[in-house]
């Protein structure tokens, strides 16, 4: 009899709270989104999982010395799993759209004003009982606006180490909901003909202007902002890699192998900070409330800032491309390509839209950068 009860208590059902009961329900339904919908499965899946693994009652995931915790305290919490994650992106990027269209960096910039909008946000939520964000919180909760997962655990591992399991749940959450997030705003600051503007096609870009870029991107950073260059110099080393063709072995490396085990341990570890004793708490919402705001400025600040220039070029850009300003690659430039293609079926705008998505790479580690430097 002592046996059985003994099973008991240490059996899931006996243990389960009401809370770990949700949040595993909220890691079914990311399954279900990656899964039946498609929506981002490299980031959801593993989010989703991570989040059942860290609310089975017992199961010892996230305690210390539990894989979850290692995974998080190793990689995310040094900021070591961003910083490979940013050079696999950096592998995976062709600069060809942007260094053909050096404008659409100005896309890139407006898309930030959702980060430092939201700063002044999350400095205000203070009004409200039950919230007290510091500046250094507020500067970490607005980087979500960049729609860059990795820029944001890495800046919140510098100015808020306590919030960056919401913070970095927030901004993984809204890169996979991209599709869902933009359309509504592209939609509603542009009229049908602005939609069915067609762009021009690019000129070639040398592969000697690629090699450089990258070389003078960096260049800038050092010289200009410091703070930003473990972001952006793993970005340029692996871009550097990619269009050197001299070591395609790393090049290789960096697209595949080394970004996909580093995106499945990332993913659990995200996962793992949806445990309920962490996840349900006041200020997790508000961060959740504040990162949709800051997303849904940066992707409205990049259309109208398109808007302003195709008024200015005379009709020649599509406004819908500056949505692509935020940094969710290649997720934005698709979803721009997409609602492009709605409202005419042979305006495919993809490569347009790329230039101002990886500007927005770029501005997301400038704007972390200014923000280390200002508030670290």
């Amino acid at each position: 009899m002592e046996g059985l009860i003994a099973f008991w208590a240490a059996s899931g059902i006996a243990n389960f709270t009401g809370g770990q009961v949700l949040m595993m329900a909220v890691g079914a339904l990311l399954l279900f989104l990656a899964i039946v919908k498609g929506f981002e499965p490299l980031l959801l899946l593993p989010i989703g999982f991570g989040a059942i693994l860290a609310n089975i009652p017992n199961g010892g995931f996230i305690d210390e010395g539990g894989l979850l915790f290692l995974a998080y305290h190793v990689g995310i919490e040094t900021g070591v799993f961003p910083l490979l994650i940013f050079m696999g992106v950096g592998a995976l990027t062709d600069f060809g759209a942007l260094i053909a269209n050096p404008k659409m960096l100005l896309l890139g910039a407006a898309a930030q004003f959702g980060i430092f909008a939201t700063l002044i946000g999350a400095i205000a939520l203070n009004w409200v009982p039950g919230f007290e964000f510091s500046m250094k919180d507020a500067g970490a909760i607005a980087i979500i606006g960049g729609a860059d997962g990795p820029t944001a655990i890495f800046l919140a591992s510098k100015l808020a180490p306590e919030l960056l399991g919401a913070i970095a749940v927030a901004a993984y959450s809204y890169m996979a909901l991209v599709p869902l997030i933009q359309p509504p705003i592209m939609r509603l600051l542009t009229t049908e003909a602005e939609r069915q503007i067609k762009m021009e096609q690019l000129r070639e870009v040398s592969k000697k202007e690629k090699i450089i870029f990258p070389l003078m991107v960096l260049g800038l950073t050092i010289l200009f902002l410091p703070a930003a260059t473990p972001l952006v110099g793993m970005f340029c080393l692996g871009n550097l890699m990619r269009e050197s063709g001299v070591v395609d072995r790393l090049s290789n490396t960096a697209q595949n192998e080394l970004i996909n085990i580093v995106t499945i341990f990332l993913g659990l570890a995200v996962g793992s900070k949806l445990s309920a004793d962490k996840f349900l708490q006041l200020e997790t919402l508000g961060i959740l409330v504040l990162g949709a705001i800051a997303f849904a400025i940066g992707t409205a600040t990049g259309v109208l800032m398109a808007k302003l220039m195709s008024k200015m070029s005379g009709g020649k850009i599509n406004p819908l491309i500056g949505a692509a300003g935020v940094s969710a690659v290649p997720m934005a430039a698709r979803v721009v390509n997409k609602v492009g293609l709605e409202a005419n079926q042979h305006n495919y705008l993809l490569m347009h839209a790329m230039g101002p998505n990886v500007a927005g790479v770029l501005g997301s580690a400038v704007a972390a950068g200014v923000l280390i430097a200002v508030l670290g």
